[in-house]
């Protein structure tokens, strides 16, 4: 029977220790168990800190010039995910597999034999908008020469485009009263909300593939009684940076139809586009690299997800996002990465960072 490679058996070691990005306990064992393989694999450990109370890994040069970005948060929840890892032929299934602990382990193994200013900032919060780390993650940008991303790849492009995101939730406050014996003295807050639902999904904009898209709605308290409050968050995303200044100015503009009803809005934009001008100078040299490894042409691709990329990129450094694992079904049952597409992209990174590394200049 043949042996596992390492670095599958690297990527279920991380697996296995389920890291939900709520759990800090989950985190801490995660990072510690990714450390661990950084000491076995590069023959020394990083060092485990907290930025405004998450924890991250460090592992190399501070500053870097060479700087690689990875999350190990994941939005799966203990025990939802069953079986943790399974394999079929080239397949692995595996929760938080694809996005993105495959791309961590990529990353160590891409960085043997490197020497130079290379840097692994790994993160914990990504999935839950980086609010803890983004600051660090723009300071680390700043002071590099290139950002590189180890988000899952498409099937086998990188990503030079990303959407912008924001979040922001939107509360309608009514006034309760009996459903049966005095509907006409309460306000009702779902009928309300109901008509800034339609509202909101009219600032959708084709031109910039721009979406406002309605998710989690909550209202009212029990079956006999007139909503005195509701509640929707709304996700938008666009590639460009005027579309959702545009959305945030409207949903402050909001007014209810029942003059007693009030609207509250909290949230924002939070991270801004990944322009196709900030990955063109890496990708037409990562396009070199990949061609020079007899694979012909490397594909970029731009996609409505975001990531820590969005930072970096806005801080005008070169970056290049989608280097991670070859798979799919992120945030989805089945969520899985090709077995042989992580040796190969540990092969296509290796080549990249030495280049970027012994021709600073390019």
């Amino acid at each position: 029977m043949t042996a596992t490679p390492n670095y599958l058996a690297d990527i279920e070691r991380l697996v296995r220790i389920e890291s939900p990005s709520d759990d800090r306990a989950a985190l801490d064992a995660v990072l510690l168990e990714a450390n661990q393989i950084c000491k076995e694999v590069l023959g020394s450990a990083g060092s485990i800190s907290e930025v405004n109370g998450s924890p991250i890994l460090w592992w190399g040069a501070r500053p870097a010039d060479v700087l690689l970005l990875i999350h190990l948060d994941t939005v799966w929840p203990k025990g939802s995910f069953e079986p943790l890892w399974q394999v079929d032929g080239d397949r692995i299934t595996a929760p938080g597999s694809f996005d993105m602990k495959a791309g961590f382990i990529q990353a160590v193994y891409a960085l043997r034999e490197i020497t130079g200013s290379v840097a692994i900032l790994c993160t914990t919060d990504e999935e839950v908008g980086s609010k803890a780390s983004r600051a660090l993650i723009e300071e680390s940008s700043r002071s590099a020469r290139a950002v590189l991303v180890l988000e899952a790849s498409i099937n086998g492009a990188v990503k030079t485009g990303r959407k912008g995101t924001a979040d922001f939730v939107i509360e309608v406050h009514g006034r309760a009263s009996h459903a049966g014996l005095e509907p006409e003295k309460g306000i009702n807050a779902t009928t309300e909300m109901a008509h800034l639902v339609i509202e909101i999904e009219k600032l959708a904009n084709p031109e910039f593939h721009t979406t406002a898209i309605p998710t989690v709605l909550t209202s009212g308290t029990t079956t006999n009684t007139v909503p005195a409050l509701a509640r929707l968050v709304v996700d938008c995303r666009s590639f460009a940076m005027s579309e959702l200044e545009r959305i945030e100015r409207t949903l402050h503009q909001l007014k209810p139809q029942h003059p007693d009803a009030h609207i509250i809005i909290s949230g924002g934009i939070n991270r801004p586009p990944l322009q196709p001008e900030s990955t063109r100078a890496l990708f037409e040299r990562a396009k070199k690299v990949y061609a020079s490894l007899g694979r012909g042409e490397l594909l970029g691709v731009a996609v409505g997800g975001a990531s820590d990329g969005n930072f970096a990129a806005a801080t005008g450094v070169p970056t290049l996002d989608g280097l991670g694992a070859i798979g799919g079904n992120a945030h989805a049952q089945g969520e899985w990465i090709s077995a042989k597409g992580v040796a190969t992209q540990i092969e296509f990174l290796h080549a990249l960072i030495k280049d970027l590394v012994n021709n600073p200049n390019g």
